[in-house]
């Protein structure tokens, strides 16, 4: 904890300050989230854990593009995207979207840590961004679903965090692990209320 600089307590506020207003379904999610995303880049680097900058670059892009899309209205002045459930197609793509980027974050980091990053640990790294990647497409979207996805890469964190020496960021990831169930939870109640009033079936009965 010693080790800890200002950099990465910046980094931590503000990412659990971004995860408790994305419960809140509040869009403040993305400006909080950018602070966060901006310094664990650069913090990555320095720990050579590049699937993580990687991650955090893919979050500064999909924080702009879900900023976008949670302010969209239509003419009626009401949200365009409400928290849904995946439906079978969609839980397909998030698959497919998470193996795709599993494997070639692993490839490419299997090769770099020969000569560019020895500190790289190609298989942890690779299970963390790309659940990272997906959780964060489907935040953008509203799916409640993200939120398992976000349980998956919190736990990943934790010890790849803790083996870097990023000891204050280890324990980020566990109050953002039990932030996110609690998250999952939220969005399941604002899911179900969403189909209660418009009248549409689950999924899981379609």
């Amino acid at each position: 904890m010693k080790e800890t600089t200002w950099l990465e307590y910046i980094a931590v506020i503000s990412g659990i300050v971004s995860v408790w207003f994305s419960r809140r379904e509040n869009i403040w999610v993305y400006p909080t989230g950018l602070i966060n995303t901006t310094f664990y880049i650069y913090l990555s680097f320095k720990g050579s854990l590049f699937g993580e900058a990687s991650v955090n670059l893919y979050y500064t892009i999909m924080s702009i593009y879900g900023w976008i899309l949670w302010a969209k209205k239509n003419q009626q002045h009401e949200y365009v995207v409400n928290i849904t459930w995946s439906n079978k197609k969609e839980w397909m793509q998030e698959l497919v979207f998470f193996a795709a980027f599993y494997l070639a974050i692993f490839f490419a980091l299997s090769y770099l840590k020969k000569d560019f990053a020895p500190g790289a640990i190609p298989w942890a790294d690779a299970f963390a961004s790309s659940t990272a990647f997906t959780g964060m497409w489907l935040m953008a979207r509203k799916k409640v679903e993200s939120w398992y996805w976000w349980i998956a890469t919190n736990i990943a964190s934790i010890p790849l965090y803790f083996v870097k020496h990023y000891v204050f960021t280890s324990v980020y990831y566990i109050i953002l692990l039990i932030m996110a169930v609690w998250g999952l939870i939220e969005w399941k109640r604002r899911a179900n209320e969403h189909l209660l009033k418009n009248k549409e079936i689950p999924v899981w009965k379609q």
